[in-house]
């Protein structure tokens, strides 16, 4: 099934979910997934593979960070190729002060905010589905 494209659907059906854990973003040494770790997100870049995982499975691996994050997740099926949903809600988080790192799957758009902020970043953002911001 396509995601939907509709921004106004997007927003209205967005059902913002807040996972409890907490979430770092470290850089892979020698550019490989250490053993036992198993990242939310992998970005590959110029200056090494970023990985986005629970701070537990860091602390385990030892891996540095500085930057502690909770995971939002919009349940809404959205299309990859829809447009305004991110700058919609980047906005309504930035108008309070918050940042927001997004990271889009197939399925779903997933936003990393800092960690004491999650519970305020999740209310702003069912403000913005219930028609508010």
């Amino acid at each position: 099934m396509a995601g939907e494209r509709d921004l106004q659907k997007l927003l209205a059906s967005m059902s913002p979910r807040l996972d409890e854990a907490e979430y770092v973003f470290t850089l892979a040494p020698g550019g490989e997934v250490p053993a036992d770790v198993r990242p939310f997100v992998t970005v590959r870049e110029d200056e090494g593979l970023t990985l986005v995982l629970l701070r537990e499975e860091a602390d385990q691996a030892g891996l540095a960070y500085d930057y502690v994050a909770a995971r939002i997740t919009l349940r809404v099926h959205s299309a990859l190729d829809a447009v305004g949903l991110t700058a919609a809600v980047a906005t309504a988080l930035a108008e309070v002060g918050l940042s927001c790192n997004v990271v889009a799957g197939l399925h779903h758009d997933h936003l990393f905010v800092a960690y004491a902020g999650g519970g305020r970043a999740s209310a702003v953002l069912a403000g913005l589905a219930a028609g508010g911001s």
